[in-house]
């Protein structure tokens, strides 16, 4: 039976498109106040009392100056009166949050990146229970404005924690000088849309994203009540900090053993150049930034072998995009399509200049958005980004097995990983009977640290209303 389409008006729209804007500013918040907060999600619904409106998946036009997002965590949802049975039916890692220890060691949050060295409050997972998302068009003045209008809306009702700050970067680059924002999983029944890359990968079922219809496994997450179980979802909200100087003195360290230079090492890491043009379309040199058509539209197994890349001799299998979207691959967990994710992040921080080097906190902040974070965002860093077993054995066409691919991986991602100096490893594949030539690189550290986290549901618009008038009848 087809999942009937989805009713926009009743999603919150970032889970379904992204607003292209310049400018963020992400509000943790302690509710103090119940009555008062559930008045205050109220307004925000209707977007009264002068206060904008929640965003849903509904594109209007012209495009507004401001989109607006509210989710809660765990200790949010029993702050405004959701009952411990109701609760436990909620994705267990939503339920033990992420500065619990069993989520922090699943996804690497040790050390450095360890909770208790989060910053703006987040190492206290018991008192962040909202997150209030606003995003801007391109004027500071608006986001200012807004921004007083929130804090004056919400200060009767709640504490803020935090504020942290995004903006874009020129040419949608990320600090460490990738384009990004390229590849998106294709969300059936979402909105259209016109700057989404194509690519040749199935469409990925709704309810992988949306609680209340059918997922890649012909079953559905729901949760209870009933109110917050359709066009719900959950995400988990990242800060994580970018070392660029770090990161450019890995590659010049580096490039001499991997006998190419910075830029081809750089792409070999990613699986793109900075550009944004995939190896497996550009394997030798960068060259121009292809056509939209093409950046996303490539795979990795081919029964051509002329075309086949199963075991990476153009895009390594460790890379990044390889390990976080194996597309085609015959790897762990059922493959690409029941582990997807969609991610709203943006830089903050100001552009790191080499010239003139300093000690600015830098980095990336923003959402992984998925249905169940277990099974999509834990999983996917886990099993794919911090393993060197997610690659099932494979072999060419023909069964040739030249490089086998067990030979061809090691160590963790490079940027996710937690890469010790002591264990970390990359692997860039060379000809030869089972990986014998190929060339293994060792001994660096993480250049990503975890400052802040928290795993957080988005309610339904129908949701909102449901929690909002939650403590009067609690």
């Amino acid at each position: 039976m087809a999942d009937p389409a989805i009713d926009y008006d009743d999603v919150q729209g970032t889970i379904l498109r992204g607003y292209r804007v310049d400018l963020a500013r992400h509000f943790i918040l302690s509710i103090t106040n119940p009555q008062a907060t559930g008045r205050l999600i109220e307004a925000l619904v209707e977007g009264s009392n002068g206060l904008p409106k929640i965003t849903t998946a509904r594109r209007v036009m012209p495009k507004p100056d401001c989109f607006l997002n509210l989710s809660f965590t765990s200790a949010g949802l029993t702050a405004m009166g959701l009952s411990a049975q109701q609760l436990s039916s909620f994705d267990a890692s939503f339920q033990l949050g992420a500065t619990s220890p069993k989520s922090a060691t699943t996804v690497g949050d040790v050390g450095s990146s360890a909770p208790e060295n989060w910053i703006g409050g987040l190492n206290n997972g018991a008192q962040v229970h909202v997150l209030l998302s606003l995003w801007v068009a391109e004027s500071g003045s608006v986001l200012e404005t807004v921004s007083a209008q929130l804090r004056s809306a919400f200060g009767g009702c709640m504490t803020e924690l935090y504020a942290q700050d995004a903006a874009a970067l020129p040419d949608n680059k990320v600090h460490f000088g990738y384009r990004d924002s390229i590849a998106q999983p294709t969300v059936i029944g979402a909105p259209p849309s016109k700057r989404q890359t194509p690519d040749d990968q199935p469409a990925v079922k709704t309810g992988e994203f949306l609680l209340g219809y059918q997922n890649e496994t012909g079953g559905s997450y729901r949760v209870s009540p009933v109110e917050l179980s359709i066009n719900s979802s959950y995400a988990a909200f990242r800060i994580l900090e970018q070392d660029v100087a770090g990161f450019d003195a890995l590659l010049a360290s580096y490039a001499g053993e991997a006998e190419m230079d910075t830029e081809k090492l750089a792409a070999q890491i990613c699986g793109r150049w900075r550009n944004g043009n995939p190896l497996e379309l550009a394997p030798d040199k960068q060259g121009p930034v292809l056509p939209t058509e093409q950046l996303n539209n490539f795979t990795y197994v081919s029964s051509d072998a002329a075309t086949d890349d199963t075991l990476g001799f153009n895009c390594p299998i460790g890379s990044h995009i390889r390990r976080s979207n194996p597309r085609n691959g015959a790897v762990v967990g059922a493959g690409s399509p029941h582990h997807r994710i969609v991610r709203r992040a943006m830089p903050y921080g100001p552009a790191y200049d080499p010239q003139h080097p300093d000690t600015e906190a830098r980095g990336l902040v923003g959402y992984f958005i998925n249905a169940s974070v277990i099974n999509q965002f834990e999983f996917l860093i886990s099993q794919w980004n911090n393993s060197s077993e997610f690659v099932m054995a494979a072999t060419g066409p023909g069964g040739q097995n030249a490089g086998n691919a067990v030979f061809n991986i090691s160590g963790e991602d490079v940027f996710l990983g937690v890469n010790n100096p002591t264990d970390s490893s990359f692997t860039l594949p060379r000809e030869g009977p089972l990986g014998s030539k190929n060339k293994e690189l060792t001994g660096f550290s993480r250049t990503i640290t975890t400052r802040g986290g928290a795993y957080c549901f988005f309610p339904s618009i129908k949701g909102l209303r449901y929690l909002a008038g939650l403590p009067q009848t609690s």
